[in-house]
């Protein structure tokens, strides 16, 4: 789907990834309009300052809970992209209305009014924690995936398309563990989970360009899952603080040793492309995505960072930590 003269919704807009998708997007495509929909006027205040004069971003404060305010935003809008949750693991755990409110409910409110009010494409933001979910982060982002799967059998008439994207740990984002280990003096001391802890590494330019392949080939209820590289804890911590030592603190609450994005329940519905896999729709949705130029993976597969195939070095790490030091963190 070309995105040129389409007007674009992000929901947390302000956070981490719609830093990232909206100048990616602007560049590439030149959309009509691409409009930040989130609940907190200071962040909105700071982003559009980077806008200044460019009449093709806009700002509307509003809360995914609240479905009036949802279904106005959404008015002439073509295409939304759902990246607002409350997605803090620990936070979730202490605080599982509001994440319920959030993740579920807000998702629910985005489905009924992209449908509502004839939008053509949704793709939601999901995470590696939705995959064998064992905290009640990954119990409400499986849930708004499944949500927004089955939106692709009431849309009926309108003919709105909801797909998902998954990934895990994101390179510097805010709040991830590069740009704390990064805050630790340099020959400090570094809390580490597990030292058998392993992780998927992904940066926010690639999690943009997923969400565009969705864009452009989603049928409808697909779930897009980009092959990307693993990496241990004690690799990434030695990769940004070589000179610091190494304290084990024990897994937080809620969290998992590895992460993991497609289980092997999925195996018998997902699909290798190459680049990346495709979790197909166990529902009959009138319509599933063309899977010719695809193979059905084996029995059993399971897409997990310990037992993946691709591995990011110390080396690269370094090399990247260096280049994007001025950014990690910063949004």
């Amino acid at each position: 789907m070309n995105l040129e003269n389409k007007t674009i919704l992000v929901t947390g807009g302000t956070g981490s990834f719609g830093n990232t998708f909206v100048p990616m997007t602007l560049e590439k495509y030149n959309p009509k309009k691409i409009i930040i929909f989130s609940r907190d006027e200071m962040k909105q205040w700071h982003m559009s300052e980077k806008y200044a004069g460019d009449s093709r971003v806009r700002f509307f404060i509003g809360d995914v809970r609240d479905k009036e305010r949802v279904y106005r935003a959404l008015d002439g809008v073509d295409i939304v992209v759902h990246a607002a949750a409350t997605k803090i693991v620990p936070t979730a755990e202490y605080n599982p209305f509001e994440a319920v409110k959030t993740n579920v409910m807000g998702a629910m409110n985005v489905i009924d009014a992209a449908i509502d009010k004839g939008v053509e494409r949704v793709v939601a933001l999901s995470t590696d924690k939705a995959s064998s979910p064992i905290n009640l982060y990954g119990a409400t982002k499986l849930t708004s995936d499944k949500l927004f799967i089955a939106g692709n059998s009431y849309s009926g008439l309108k003919n709105t398309r909801f797909s998902v994207v998954r990934y895990g740990n994101v390179l510097g984002s805010r709040g991830s563990v590069i740009p704390f280990f990064l805050s630790r003096p340099e020959s400090g001391t570094l809390p580490i989970t597990d030292l058998e802890m392993t992780r998927f590494m992904i940066t926010l330019e690639e999690g943009v360009e997923l969400v565009w392949q969705a864009l452009e080939s989603a049928q409808g209820g697909e779930i897009f899952v980009k092959k990307i590289p693993s990496m241990n804890i004690q690799d990434i911590a030695r990769a940004v603080r070589p000179k610091a030592k190494l304290e084990i603190v024990g897994i937080r609450p809620g969290e998992k040793l590895h992460e993991q994005m497609i289980g092997f329940e999925d195996a018998p519905n997902t699909y290798d492309f190459g680049d990346h896999f495709r979790i197909m729709p166990t529902i009959e949705l009138g319509g599933a995505s063309t899977t010719e130029s695809a193979r059905l993976v084996e029995r059993g597969f399971t897409y997990s960072s310990d037992t993946n195939s691709e591995w990011m070095t110390v080396g690269q790490l370094s090399e990247w930590v260096e280049r994007n030091r001025h950014k990690i963190g910063s949004y």
